[in-house]
């Protein structure tokens, strides 16, 4: 049962995060100016392709449970500095907002699912695991 769990959060994982490469894919121009409405103006273009890159990689990676922790290590690097940007470098109100500490709250587990996958890998039921049983003997 653990193995199918494992799976289950893989593809759950992968799927939120491949979904978000391919919606900055279609809304590409919207996604830079809401870089720059963050303050974000460094070289936006380069910036979002390189997070695209991040995002739909990892994600592909996660999904087929082929070099699935370092697939979560790269959504990491996507994930981490988006809630900072977005939940405390943009806190202008200087109070607590409750839908986004709620966000904050959602995006934690999402970030506890990716340390998990970094820990454990992919788990039993995966591309990687699927190669090494089928290599041919010598």
């Amino acid at each position: 049962m653990k193995d199918i769990f494992d799976l289950l959060g893989r593809v759950f994982i992968g799927l939120l995060f491949l979904y978000h490469g391919l919606d900055a894919i279609v809304f590409f121009s919207r996604n830079i100016d809401t870089m720059k409405k963050y303050g974000i103006d460094w070289n936006n273009p380069f910036l979002l392709i390189m997070i695209i890159i991040l995002l739909i990689l990892g994600s592909l990676m996660v999904l087929f449970g082929y070099k699935a922790s370092f697939g979560a290590t790269l959504l990491s690097l996507y994930w981490l500095p988006f809630c900072v940007v977005i939940y405390f470098a943009n806190n202008q109100s200087g109070g607590i907002d409750v839908t986004n500490a709620t966000n904050f709250v959602n995006n934690l587990a999402i970030g506890a699912g990716l340390l998990i996958i970094m820990a454990h890998g992919a788990g039993r039921y995966s591309i990687k695991r699927l190669i090494y049983v089928l290599r041919l003997p010598k």
